[in-house]
């Protein structure tokens, strides 16, 4: 006997039509006499419905009220597909995060899964029963409502297969595995057969939507097999693994992007010890999450210090830099929110010289400027303005041969 941990996402239960094909997917996992947990997300649209629902009757409202608001959205789905599952013979029960329970620290809005009390699951899974747990939310020790973040329900999954040593978490979305590039923008884009915890966790982490990066992570700590798969067609997906079982690993895997990017610059910073704890301090409180960092060679005795943050994080960043600039004696603070980040990443980079050059000398000929450079053992990141994306996308793949007929045309 299998057990699987299936999570299913917005768009897989975005009507009852959909929650009905889960659950005719589900049974015929439990008709091969395999065990199956469900993980759910909320119907697709609902949190940014809850969301805009709480904006609008504060702009900016308190974060516990948010969690406990955008919890909600699960709450519908797993009951509706544990009742879609016993109307089809197979007994289900539905479990919100406080009831299984999945424990993690009181950061609302992005919290981290601390423990998962298997007990009941376990129970469920033994005497026939199919576990239907909503993703995305968790239960602090205080027990408040928290929420994981966007893309949550992955990491939930994962965590329950972990807890459980499921033999394998299959993640069941509106795509049929994770591709070399985004098919809507790049045409040739190749779906990957596998691909290591190491290259998904970068490119997850670098803007891919395929897989949010804590579900990688705690898949590739606790060794979870993983696999992406359509929710809509059968097919082999893509299966996570911890090393490549290629025999000549690509020198580039993929290329990833993010739109979710604003820069932030103070010119004129005194080049002294501890000039960057004292700007990053109060953003790392926040807490506001800093990605790339590029500081200039100081010249009469001062220098420009440039990050970049997410978009939803700008205006924050900035007013809470404001009193810094002026404590500081910087000449500047300005900013940028029309940026976007470009990525190409591959465990093959570790083996092989001029990857950069060929990336750059790629977006020269289309005349893209390069404004940030952030590199890795195995991936690069540019940042480029925002109306390059799709050209930026397009020619790097291209120029690590990562399309549909560049199969084996790889150096």
């Amino acid at each position: 006997m299998v057990t699987y941990v299936q999570k299913y996402g917005g768009t897989s239960v975005g009507n009852v039509e959909r929650i009905q094909a889960v659950a005719e997917r589900v049974s015929r996992y439990l008709g091969q006499g395999h065990q199956v947990v469900v993980v759910v997300s909320a119907m697709s649209g609902e949190t940014n419905r809850l969301v805009d629902l709480g904006r609008s009757i504060a702009a900016r409202p308190d974060v516990r009220e948010m969690d406990v608001l955008q919890a909600a959205g699960e709450q519908v789905t797993v009951a509706l597909t544990a009742m879609a599952l016993s109307a089809r013979g197979h007994p289900a029960r539905s479990y919100l995060a406080d009831q299984v329970a999945i424990r993690t620290d009181n950061s609302f809005g992005k919290a981290r899964i601390t423990a998962i009390d298997t007990e009941r699951l376990q129970a469920d899974l033994d005497r026939g029963v199919v576990p239907v747990v909503a993703g995305f939310q968790g239960v602090d020790d205080e027990g408040n409502v928290t929420t994981l973040g966007r893309g949550g329900s992955d990491t939930t999954a994962v965590a329950v297969a972990a807890a459980l040593r499921a033999d394998e978490c299959q993640i069941c979305t509106d795509v049929d595995g994770v591709y070399t590039a985004d098919p809507r923008i790049v045409a040739n884009a190749r779906r990957l057969d596998c691909i290591t915890f190491e290259e998904m966790l970068e490119l997850a982490s670098l803007g891919s939507k395929v897989l949010h990066p804590r579900s990688v992570e705690f898949a590739g700590k606790y060794q979870v097999p993983l696999r992406v798969l359509s929710s809509f067609e059968e097919g082999p997906g893509t299966l996570i693994t911890m090393e490549s079982n290629s025999m000549e690993q690509p020198i580039v895997s993929g290329i990833a992007y993010s739109r979710d990017e604003a820069k932030v610059t103070i010119s004129g910073v005194p080049d002294v010890p501890g000039v960057a704890s004292g700007i990053l301090g109060p953003v790392g409180r926040a807490p506001i999450e800093v990605d790339m960092i590029v500081q200039n060679t100081g010249a009469d005795g001062l220098t420009d210090f440039t990050f970049t943050v997410k978009r939803d994080d700008y205006e924050r960043t900035l007013e809470l830099l404001e009193p810094v600039r002026q404590e500081l004696g910087a000449r500047a603070l300005s900013g940028d929110n029309r940026i976007v980040k470009v990525s190409a990443v591959g465990v093959g980079m570790r083996s092989h010289a001029g990857v950069a050059m060929r990336m750059f000398d790629a977006l020269a000929a289309e005349n893209i400027n390069i404004q940030m450079i952030s590199t890795s053992e195995i991936k690069i990141s540019v940042v480029v303005d925002e109306r390059y994306l799709e050209l930026a996308v397009r020619c790097m793949h291209e120029a690590f041969g990562l399309g549909e007929d560049k199969v084996g045309e790889e150096e």
